[in-house]
């Protein structure tokens, strides 16, 4: 018998086609027999794509609509955050959940959105490489810069890590410098354990097959 279905929530400025379709994640996953849920977020892919922040004030509302019956979950990055926020708010959603790319990002107060939203919007420019890498596949069509910018601006949820009960698999790269070290989160959160995978950066960990095969073993369990 096929196991629970499996939400993939992707990154900020990806897509499911991006994200889970070209790095083999759906070819895998179809041969599990299990249902697939991979939705492009609002303002991402084929998803519409609004210009005011406030229109994204319900995105953890309308995935979390897509989810029925018992469920595992699969997010990087902002997707990682996303499934997290969902699961804090209603505790239960998801059987497991594997959250790549995310770690020291999830508390660090110094790094501003908001200056990645003003480049994208033209008002600004970024130095650091992976806002740069960002902001240039944000201008890359079908991508919508200013939709992007206003998801960044958007108020983003709070997180009690002490109401997410179930098991968390947090993947990270080790050359990922925004997700390094992932250890408050992990503290934060009654049950969890830690992939690093090896010789990736932030985005390399979203491509590479280390992420793949720790979410395949996860929630295979």
């Amino acid at each position: 018998m096929p196991g629970p279905a499996i939400l993939l929530a992707h990154g900020f400025s990806s897509s499911a086609e991006a994200s889970w379709k070209r790095n083999g994640w759906l070819d895998i996953l179809a041969d599990t027999g299990r249902q697939v849920i991979a939705p492009d977020m609002l303002g991402h892919g084929d998803a519409p794509k609004p210009h005011d922040p406030a229109a994204y004030e319900a995105m953890e509302d309308t995935v979390a609509g897509l989810v029925d019956g018992v469920t595992d979950a699969v997010g990087f990055s902002m997707g990682a955050r996303l499934v997290l926020a969902i699961e804090a708010q209603r505790p239960g959603t998801f059987r497991r959940i594997v959250a790549g790319g995310v770690g020291a990002n999830l508390f660090a107060v110094a790094r501003n959105p908001s200056v990645v939203a003003d480049a994208l919007e033209g008002k600004a420019e970024v130095l650091d490489p992976l806002s740069r890498a960002f902001v240039s596949v944000a201008n890359t069509p079908p991508n919508d810069p200013l939709a992007l910018a206003a998801c960044l601006r958007r108020t983003q949820p709070h997180i009690d890590w002490s109401a997410i009960r179930c098991p968390v698999l947090v993947v990270v790269g080790d050359k990922d410098t925004i997700a390094v070290p992932p250890d408050q989160l992990l503290d934060s959160l009654p049950d969890a354990r830690l992939q690093m995978v090896k010789g990736a950066d932030h985005l390399g960990t979203m491509k590479g097959f280390g992420f793949l095969d720790a979410a395949i073993d996860f929630i295979s369990a």
